[in-house]
């Protein structure tokens, strides 16, 4: 050849081979990564379209350029309805003012945008999303080429923030008391009314759970309410707050929090001030103490024959015994003569000072104050105070106890003026009726811890269905009656933890009223003599 050289037709074939070689392999590298990218674009549009959240592009007015499948669920629309439509004209108008001006709802971060927004779905309703931008840009140029965006319904959790948003209004804005503490007893918020009361700071420093509740209080949140809640989750019950001008009565309600991201050992003290009711309720325990002392000083006046009665035979019988020693004395008989009629008429003063003593207790203004007494010591008081108008009438008054009966929990002058209030009203019932010449007083154990007590006469009756219209106050079956006695009876009864109420007719005819009272437990005492 010209240039001296020669070319092996061989050589040159097996390089033309290995070139072809090489062009192929790398063809097949080429289609295996794309083979790998097209499974890979498929994986990815799998993903995008069997997500929850909606996966869209956007052009830069907003512009649908793709929508994955959750536009069906999220908002009704099918993927293909939403491509060329522009997403700013779905958002709230509210809403897309904040995101044109920028608000500061409207997070940005390193070309990342968040926003939580409404956004209306087919039907017309909105849905809160919130959503995740990034704009996508020329790397040469800088032109801004689309927007991808992840959207996520979260319209239950702005229900649920709304709602925790007004339950917080309610809570700052109520006049109760409203603690929160945790499990080292501390206080670490509170409500104006609680911060106002205690004088706490509104927010930073925490205050022991001392400085809310009295001692005696503190000692019981620490030794029941604390274990109850521990076990049952809540608890409620009456305590004191400490106050500016004193303890604060308050019914309280504890309360373990619960749910997803609740501290285990928070609680929430809510505490409902009660001093005006405790106040009404004295004041009405001293408005029927009141009318329960004005109905014995009247009782006291039916009584007074029967007063005047037990006085005058001591003292009839102080003076027979007084002559009897002037006349010893004046026959010129030593002291020592003098001994008996002394002594019969120290005996006679001692009897009359303990019906003065017991009379002047009756009468006496007090509060009603329950205790463990034996009954039939005070069935035995009310009926020496009533045993003369019986004498006078021509009634028989007698009292059949049940034997060993246990002592009652009441105050014993509360119980005899309820007594004393039925033997009279039986007594009156009985008055010229005939065949009326009997009352008879059952005290008998009705429970494993009560006692009742029922006083029965002979007299006209009472129809059933007046069994409680008669204890309504003004009401009475006397010409001259105020009507205040078995009403008075009835508060005094309940005021001690026991009832009062007429019994049915068991055919015997009169009338039969039930007093039933708290038994002191495992105690009883020997039944008296019946009268």
């Amino acid at each position: 050849m010209a240039d001296g050289k020669t070319h092996d037709p061989t050589q040159r074939q097996a390089g033309l081979e290995a070139r072809l070689a090489e062009l192929e392999a790398r063809n097949a590298r080429l289609e295996a990564d794309n083979a790998a990218l097209e499974a890979e674009k498929c994986h990815y549009r799998w993903l995008a379209d069997n997500t929850t959240d909606l996966i869209s592009r956007h052009a830069q007015d907003g512009t649908f350029l793709y929508a994955s499948q959750a536009a069906r669920d999220l908002l009704g629309y099918e993927p293909e309805e939403l491509i060329g439509v522009s997403a700013y004209d779905l958002f709230h108008p509210m809403d897309l003012s904040d995101l044109l001006n920028k608000s500061p709802r409207v997070y940005y971060h390193d070309g990342f945008y968040q926003q939580t927004y409404r956004f209306r779905a087919r039907d017309g309703h909105y849905v809160w999303f919130e959503t995740t931008s990034r704009t996508r840009r020329d790397p040469a140029t800088g032109e801004l080429l689309d927007i991808l965006c992840v959207s996520r319904d979260v319209s239950r959790r702005i229900r649920v923030e709304a709602n925790r948003e007004r339950l917080a209004r309610v809570v700052e804005s109520t006049t109760d008391y409203v603690l929160f503490i945790d499990g080292e007893e501390r206080i670490f918020s509170s409500n104006e009314a609680a911060r106002r009361l205690l004088r706490l700071p509104r927010e930073g420093r925490q205050a022991p759970l001392e400085r809310a509740y009295t001692a005696n209080s503190l000692a019981v949140l620490r030794e029941i309410v604390l274990p109850a809640v521990a076990r049952y989750g809540s608890w409620s019950g009456e305590l004191e707050m400490r106050g500016s001008r004193g303890p604060v009565p308050v019914l309280s309600v504890v309360m373990a929090h619960s749910g997803p991201g609740a501290e285990p050992d928070h609680l929430s003290l809510l505490n409902h001030d009660i001093g005006l009711r405790k106040a009404a309720e004295a004041q009405e325990r001293r408005h029927q103490e009141q009318i329960a002392h004005a109905n014995r000083l009247a009782t006291t006046g039916e009584l007074a024959s029967n007063i005047a009665h037990e006085l005058n035979q001591p003292l009839g019988t102080i003076a027979n015994y007084a002559s009897g020693a002037l006349l010893k004395l004046d026959a010129g008989q030593p002291a020592e003569a003098l001994r008996l009629p002394l002594e019969r008429i120290q005996e006679q003063v001692t009897r009359l000072g303990e019906r003065l003593r017991h009379i002047r207790g009756f009468v006496r203004k007090g509060q009603t104050r329950s205790r463990p007494v034996a009954l039939h010591e005070v069935v035995d008081a009310a009926c020496r105070l009533c045993e003369w108008q019986y004498q006078q009438a021509g009634v028989t008054l007698t009292h059949e106890p049940q034997d060993a009966l246990p002592r009652v929990l009441a105050d014993p002058v509360a119980l005899e003026q309820v007594l004393v209030n039925l033997l009279l009203n039986a007594l009156e019932a009985s008055r010229d009726y005939p065949g009326a010449d009997r009352v008879t007083i059952h005290t008998r154990r009705s429970g494993r811890r009560e006692v009742t007590l029922t006083v029965h006469d002979r007299g006209p009756g009472m129809p059933i269905d007046q069994a409680e219209q008669i204890f309504a106050p003004f009401h009475s079956g006397k010409p001259d009656g105020l009507g205040m006695g078995l009403a008075i009876s009835h508060s005094l009864m309940e005021a001690m933890g026991g009832d009062l109420r007429l019994l049915p007719d068991d055919g015997a005819g009169g009338a039969t009223f039930a007093a039933r009272v708290l038994a002191e437990p495992g105690l009883t005492t020997p039944a008296p003599i019946g009268h």
